[in-house]
């Protein structure tokens, strides 16, 4: 499980010394408990993978801000930050394959306009779930049903 190898690459960490790695791990394994006594549930890789996308955009956004407000020290953290959370992401898809499963799951859900966006991203978001930006793939979506 993705939940176990993050767990265990918090302690390989720890033995090594590695600061900087070993403080994102922990934000990880954080953010992961959270959810978990949140909802008093047990996370299974696909939810984890969804906590480690969050986690992904929330540092895009603050490396956006952090470069427009003059800080680069601050912006090359959050850079460091995402290197080690998208070691444990899936391999990302092309644009062909993502332009593939679109079609196919525009055809699978019959879907015939804007109305039926919610068939195709219902049926597409658990096979790209960590492996495509979910907010592009939408708009590609959009294109697809509005012409």
């Amino acid at each position: 499980m993705l939940k176990q190898q993050i767990l265990d690459d918090v302690k390989a960490a720890m033995k090594a010394k590695d600061k900087a790695r070993l403080g994102t791990l922990r934000l990880i394994t954080a953010a992961i408990k959270q959810r978990e006594v949140d909802e008093r549930i047990e996370l299974d890789d696909t939810q984890v993978l969804a906590i480690l996308e969050k986690m992904i955009k929330q540092r895009r956004d603050s490396i956006k801000q952090y470069e427009d407000a003059g800080r680069q020290e601050l912006a090359e953290q959050e850079k460091s930050e995402i290197a080690i959370i998208e070691a444990y992401m899936p391999e990302g898809l092309s644009d062909e394959e993502i332009t593939a499963m679109i079609e196919q799951a525009i055809t699978q859900s019959n879907a015939a306009g804007m109305k039926d966006m919610g068939k195709v991203m219902g049926l597409l978001k658990p096979q790209m779930q960590g492996r495509a930006d979910m907010g592009k793939v939408s708009g590609l979506v959009k294109q697809k049903l509005a012409g």
